[in-house]
């Protein structure tokens, strides 16, 4: 294969004659299992094991640099850049070893609106990952299959390990991406979730060309219609607050702003899974069976039930699943122009108050941020103290520009269609990890609803001095002494000390932006 151009090459891999194209979920499934892939959970769910990468590598993750991409990316340490010629090589010795082997090809889309969807093509040595990926994106009806034509090829060899000192990678694995070639490759890491978001990334970087403002956050609608969107890092409670059973659906992680509204980039969720109960999170636990697939949770040796407290593999137990599994979830995936939107933060420092509604500026500031907290224990390397996480658009990882277009398009929409902005504080309260307790998912729940349907606006609203946010001063279901963080603590010095040490943090991570001083002085002020 050599001689050929790098799209001959995958040509050649999704034209051979081991090529398993478009099979349906009982087939993947059965095949997984035929090929000790997986296991069978009793719910009917399918297990895979990622073995030492139960994660994404984020440090292992290139893009091409070439006349397209130089001047546009925003190179760095998310970013890093790879010649071409290293991207060909690499190329041509995945598609070797995947050369003769059992092939599993996906024809999918990403994008739940027709006008704005990227057809897309997944080639994978693996039956689960081919399921994986069948059940998380869009999945063409029987009239539109043949008509699909793929614009982004993704090569999934988790078998293949790079040489470092040959392939010019960090490790054995990579996540590679050619905006020109349009080719996503993946090796040397068995975490489906790679596949994901190399093309939530791949949308980042095409779709604003487009006039549609890409967005890491999950999206519902309620009875009235109104939509409403949920940004937020891993752990902070997209996919729990967006699963509500008096909302419908739209998607839990990636979406599409565009002129005509809200579209889900995928067809599927993917939901974290430590400690799942179905008292807490009945709609996510009921949506976990036959066709779902769940990776590095532990089974029941005996009973072969799904033990979802058990984080011995580790913390980031993933279930990935058909959007339509979840009652009332809205098909296809699209949505109006949100009337509120919502930055969720897990504050391990628990200073957040639970909910404050944001001024425009304000909105600005927190979405560049990018706020929530690392804990103890949960990473190799962390200390006894909680660590600020900051993340640009809250998902700096996977945007290709620079944070500030982004950022800008959303301000633009929410100045346009006039939708309010909050901060809520999923994390913790009455002290920091380990001293205070975590917000209780059936008041963030209140909070939120009240705050969806307007109750909130019929509120008085007070300011707390550390972070000048807008606070309300009650809510039902909600006590009152928990809305002000500072109240909340029982050893108030220590509140002080802790909430000026963290906006120093949002201060000394905010020097970066260039911004207007409206933006930059909506912050908090971190006070010696």
């Amino acid at each position: 294969m050599a001689s050929l151009s790098a799209n001959d090459v995958v040509q050649a891999l999704a034209s051979g004659p081991h090529v398993n194209k478009d099979l349906p979920v009982s087939t993947l499934v059965e095949l997984a299992l035929k090929r000790g892939e997986a296991r069978l959970a009793a719910n009917g769910a399918l297990v895979a094991r990622t073995g030492s990468r139960t994660g994404r590598s984020p440090r292992d993750k290139y893009t091409v640099d070439d006349a397209q991409t130089h001047d546009v990316v925003d190179w760095g340490k998310v970013n890093q850049p790879v010649s071409p010629e290293k991207f060909e090589a690499l190329l041509e010795r995945v598609a070797a070893h995947l050369n003769g082997r059992e092939l599993f090809l996906q024809g999918l889309y990403c994008g739940a609106d027709p006008v704005y969807r990227l057809p897309i093509r997944v080639i994978t040595e693996q039956a689960w990952q081919a399921l994986f990926v069948r059940q998380l994106f869009v999945r063409p009806d029987a009239a539109h299959m043949a008509a699909h034509k793929p614009e982004f090829t993704v090569l999934a060899a988790p078998d293949f390990l790079a040489v470092p000192e040959r392939d010019g990678t960090r490790s054995e694995a990579f996540i590679m991406v050619d905006f020109t070639r349009r080719i996503v490759l993946i090796g040397g890491t068995h975490y489906a979730g790679e596949i994901k978001k190399s093309i939530f990334g791949v949308m980042n970087y095409l779709v604003p060309q487009r006039n549609v403002l890409p967005m890491h956050c999950s999206a519902n609608v309620g009875p009235d219609g109104a939509t409403a969107l949920f940004f937020g890092l891993s752990g902070t409670g997209k996919t729990t607050l967006s699963a509500d059973p008096e909302r419908r659906l739209i998607g839990d992680d990636e979406h599409g702003w565009s002129p005509a509204g809200i579209f889900n980039f995928e067809g599927g969720c993917y939901a974290k899974c430590i400690n799942l109960t179905e008292e807490k999170e009945p709609q996510i636990y009921r949506a976990i069976r036959f066709g779902s697939v769940l990776e590095n949770v532990v089974l029941d040796a005996v009973s072969g039930e799904p033990d979802y407290a058990d984080g011995s593999l580790t913390e980031n137990t993933r279930a990935a699943y058909p959007v339509h599994f979840i009652d009332n979830s809205v098909i296809p995936g699209v949505g109006g122009h949100p009337r509120n939107v919502m930055f969720l933060a897990a504050d391990a420092f628990g200073v957040l108050p639970p909910i404050a509604r944001l001024t425009p500026e304000q909105a600005m500031y927190h979405f560049l941020s990018g706020y929530t907290a690392k804990l103890a224990g949960t990473e190799a390397g962390l200390g006894s103290e909680p660590v600020p996480e900051f993340s640009a658009c809250f998902g700096k990882p996977f945007l290709p520009l620079a944070p500030h277009v982004y950022a800008e398009m959303l301000g633009q929409r929410l100045k346009r269609h006039h939708a309010a902005c909050w901060l809520v504080n999923t994390g913790w309260s009455g002290g920091k990890f380990g001293v205070g307790h975590r917000m209780s998912i059936a008041h963030s729940r209140a909070l939120v609803s009240a705050a969806l349907s307007g109750h909130l606006d019929n509120i008085p609203f007070v300011t707390e001095p550390a972070f000048g946010l807008s606070i309300p001063v009650a809510c039902p279901g909600v006590p009152a002494e928990v809305l002000n963080p500072r109240n909340a603590w029982a050893d108030k010095e220590a509140y002080d000390r802790t909430a000026a040490d963290l906006a120093a943090r949002f201060e000394e991570n905010f020097r970066q932006f260039d911004v207007s001083d409206a933006v930059r002085h909506a912050g908090p002020k971190a006070r010696a």
